[in-house]
């Protein structure tokens, strides 16, 4: 009778993973259409206008990527803190924190330097900049270093205290330097792989292997994004996979906890990643309408716009602004006084850029007309 593995790495042939090519071929090819026509429209945007598509997309992945795990980052600190290192003139930044700026340091990382090889030195900086004092929350973590399992095995577990579920555990402490070095040494080579493939696959065997203490979900994201910009052969980014994860983060971990816990065959795996892939590029029609909205806006609106502090509002405003803009938020944006945002409120009113949403008169607000 076969002998049933508990994990993954657990088979006698770890890691050669293996798929039915025929299954996942008309998924890849619509990847591989889609790509091809979303960079199309890309090539035709104009250099500005590709700017505020990856500044907008960069944006998503951070967050997403972030709120998978659960943590929250402020969305205006992710774009000032791209928008800088991009070079990017951008109205309304803000200061943005250390956690913030360290997680869109490794992501640009990936990104833009996707072609530079993947080492354990380029790995260990990320996790260190993620966790710059050595702590995850109130938790003291080695950070800039693989686990040791001091504290006992890595384990996945969900649940309260005392009735815990142990969906996942990854290889021994002892075995990860070997592990990581035929991870890297299979990263870096050349396969005869479609590299939206390979990325998948670097994706789960990083997470696989689990190799630090916290934040192995975020660096496998990244090191997948990695392998989809050199498949993509750009630097500018189109599509979020982190934002499509997050959408789809409950078949996510379910899909993965199989993976983790079943044979080399991995073709599950694969046609998942293809299909959220899939409704990533999708997706990212609506961030390049909302770029395009964007600028149709200010081609038509620039020379009635009378000073700063409107322009700032307006481009939050077109970005997404997070509730409802009334005239004392107007006034806390700019650092100005209830009686000027009300003189700026009502000289966009008047030019038919703004308009009143329905409301009382102490909490009227406004949008884009």
């Amino acid at each position: 009778m076969r002998r049933i593995n508990r994990y993954i790495y657990q088979n006698p042939d770890w890691p050669n993973f293996y798929w039915n090519t025929e299954k996942l071929l008309v998924q890849l090819t619509e990847v591989r259409n889609q790509q091809g026509r979303l960079l199309g429209k890309m090539s035709g945007l104009g250099f500005d206008l590709k700017e505020q598509a990856d500044l907008e997309i960069l944006t998503q992945d951070v967050v997403k990527s972030c709120a998978i795990e659960g943590e929250t980052l402020e969305q205006n600190q992710v774009r000032s803190s791209l928008a800088r290192r991009l070079g990017l003139e951008v109205s309304g930044l803000v200061p943005s924190e250390r956690s913030v700026d360290a997680f869109v340091d490794m992501i640009l990382d990936a990104t833009r330097n996707f072609a530079s090889p993947l080492t354990v030195e380029r790995l260990h900086g990320w996790h260190n900049a993620l966790f710059p004092g050595g702590h995850s929350g109130m938790f003291k973590i080695a950070a800039g270093r693989f686990r040791d399992d001091s504290t006992g095995p890595m384990q996945v577990i969900s649940g309260p205290t005392g009735r815990e579920k142990v969906h996942y555990q990854a290889p021994a402490a002892k075995n990860l330097e070997n592990e990581m070095l035929v991870f890297l040494d299979w990263f870096n080579g050349r396969q005869n792989i479609d590299l939206v493939i390979k990325a998948a696959l670097a994706h789960l065997w990083f997470v696989t292997l689990h190799p630090y203490d916290d934040g192995n979900g975020r660096i496998a994201r990244a090191v997948a994004d990695m392998v989809l910009s050199r498949s993509d052969g750009q630097t500018y980014r189109f599509y979020s996979m982190s934002a499509q994860i997050r959408k789809e983060r409950k078949d996510y971990y379910n899909v993965l906890e199989k993976t983790q816990k079943g044979s080399l065959d991995v073709t599950d795996w694969l046609e998942w990643f293809l299909q959220c892939l899939l409704n990533a590029l999708n997706a990212s029609q609506a961030i390049l309408a909302k770029v395009l909205q964007k600028h149709e806006f200010w081609l038509k609106n620039a020379a009635l716009v009378g000073n700063e502090r409107q322009q700032k509002v307006l481009n939050l405003l077109l970005d997404g602004f997070d509730g409802k803009l009334t005239s004392s938020k107007w006034a806390k944006l700019c650092k100005c006084s209830q009686d000027t945002a009300l003189r700026d409120i009502n000289d966009l009113l008047h030019k038919k850029i703004l308009k009143k949403l329905p409301g009382g008169s102490r909490s009227t607000a406004y949008n884009i007309d």
